[in-house]
């Protein structure tokens, strides 16, 4: 017990760490700029709350169940199956994992003129296939970069086809099907799988996952849009609450609790029913250890349920009343840079990036410390937000901002070592969760709303942007590690040459 109870403290500490900040700006902002209804206000802070404490039960959990279970399942497979039952095991789970994924449901309202089914199957489809490919680079040794060259190439000229209105919304599938449960146990899968091999290149390997699995549902939509022929794609933004008293807020919370049961409940159990089969065919892992993992799938359900009922029910409301009150100001400029605090500390709140981090330190032995990735993926996810908020006040496509974004990531792979191209292209789907969904999104069409902007088109896209400028801010983060690893190398071997001629007579010197 004081083992669980040591370790909660810790991910407490981690949670207020994350998420004080932000609460500390909509404050500053409320009784500054932007003043905030009470109601909303005790909405924000109440699912603030119920966020730290989600964040803490959750991180807890894929450190005891979700991490050891993907490497467990990623390992078992490697080691004792065929290819072709890999790859159909890893196609099937990735097609469960995303239809059970609550944020597609969110994306497919977005597209009316699409059939609800048929765009979750498409996506699933799509990522199924996509984790299947990745499986196979990673058995194979492939390199990473020929394929995201490859991938994006169609990726991108499709959009050439796909009408604008269309664009943002297929752009943000990408970062919406990679959530923050599935993440979590692909990457450990990775792990598994990589750890067969033992070759020098396993280590770096093991990450591309996401990264792959993030291209599938782009493709799949962008597929749809060109079948489909979208016209007049429009999104009405829900009502923000008016609240009279304690009783109601109460009443709020308790409306949404018993739907994120059921939506976490049901994301939950793909995973669960996948690990209980080989657990029961092939693992056989021992009480104990099972029994830590039984305990983490607890702690995780509670923990998702918490955080996702904080950020849904108390950040929303305040994130589009934020955008609003902000874009109707004399000075609407000053969004851009506000946008870019927002979302230099915001992403230090998504559950997935801790996952990630920690891997990451594990992975590389400590020699990529999760401090500095963490500070890249901030500056590059405020670079992303501050870009966003270009596009609502000006109405410049998407494409505009996404093109050139990964012609850029994808050139630097040429450049950097191989682990930080595929930790890069992770961290995309890793930092655009929950978060960006229900905070920087409705804060983008508040904003865009008040000034009388297209939503479709001018907001939705910010997950998109968010995906893409942690690829060029962990890939210049490896440049700057090449570089000094690069000059240490250099000042060792000065170094050892004068320390090797001090030690030489003046005759031997002469002689050299």
């Amino acid at each position: 017990m004081n083992f669980y109870q040591t370790k909660l403290s810790e991910k407490l500490e981690e949670a207020l760490k994350a998420v004080l900040p932000i609460i500390g700006i909509v404050l500053l902002l409320s009784f500054t700029a932007a003043p905030i209804p009470p109601a909303i206000l005790l909405l924000f802070l109440f699912g603030a709350v119920l966020l730290v404490i989600g964040m803490m039960f959750f991180t807890l959990g894929a450190e005891l169940a979700m991490t050891p279970m993907g490497e467990k399942v990623g390992t078992k497979m490697a080691k004792s199956m065929k290819l072709q039952v890999v790859l159909f095991l890893c196609f099937l789970l990735g097609c469960l994992i995303t239809v059970s994924e609550p944020d597609l449901q969110v994306l497919a309202e977005q597209v009316p003129s699409i059939p609800n089914h048929i765009l979750i199957l498409a996506v699933a489809f799509g990522v199924g296939s996509f984790l299947a490919v990745a499986v196979l680079r990673m058995l194979f040794s492939v390199a990473l970069t020929p394929l995201l060259i490859i991938f994006y190439i169609l990726v991108f000229g499709l959009a050439f086809l796909v009408k604008e209105d269309f664009l943002a919304v297929a752009f943000d599938s990408g970062g919406v099907t990679t959530g923050p449960m599935t993440v979590p146990f692909i990457m450990s899968m990775g792990v598994g799988f990589a750890a067969v091999r033992s070759d020098k290149h396993a280590e770096v390997d093991s990450f591309g996952l996401v990264a792959l699995c993030s291209i599938g549902p782009i493709l799949a939509v962008l597929t749809l849009g060109l079948l489909y022929h979208p016209e007049d794609a429009a999104y009405t933004p829900p009502e923000l609450p008016a609240l009279q008293d304690s009783i109601e807020l109460g009443r709020y919370f308790a409306v949404g609790f018993p739907e994120y049961i059921k939506e976490i409940m049901v994301s939950l159990l793909p995973i669960v029913l996948f690990f209980t089969a080989f657990q029961i065919i092939s693992l056989r892992l021992k009480k104990k250890t099972l029994l830590k993992i039984i305990i983490g799938i607890a702690y995780t359900y509670i923990g998702l349920v918490l955080f996702l009922t904080g950020v849904n029910v108390g950040f929303m409301p305040v994130g589009n009343y934020l955008g609003q009150m902000i874009a109707v100001l004399p000075y609407r400029f000053i969004l851009i840079p506000i946008g870019m605090l927002i979302g230099f500390f915001i992403v230090k709140a998504e559950p997935a990036v801790y996952v990630l981090m920690e891997q990451v330190e594990e992975i590389t032995s400590g020699a990529i410390s999760g401090k500095s990735m963490g500070l890249s993926l901030s500056l590059g996810v405020a670079v992303s937000v501050g870009l966003a908020m270009v596009r609502v006040l000006t109405g410049i496509s998407v494409f505009w901002f996404i093109l050139p974004g990964y012609v850029i990531a994808i050139c630097l792979s040429f450049f950097v070592p191989k682990i930080f191209t595929a930790i890069a292209f992770d961290s995309g789907g890793v930092a655009s969760g929950p978060m960006t969904a229900t905070f920087l999104l409705p804060f983008a069409m508040g904003a865009c709303q008040a000034v009388g902007g297209n939503i479709v088109r001018d907001a939705f896209g910010i997950v998109a942007m968010v995906s893409m400028t942690p690829l060029i801010a962990i890939q210049l983060q490896g440049a700057v590690y090449k570089y000094r690893s690069g000059k240490q190398e250099t000042t060792e071997t000065e170094t050892i040459s004068v320390s090797y001629l001090d030690i030489l007579a003046d005759d031997d010197i002469i002689e050299l």
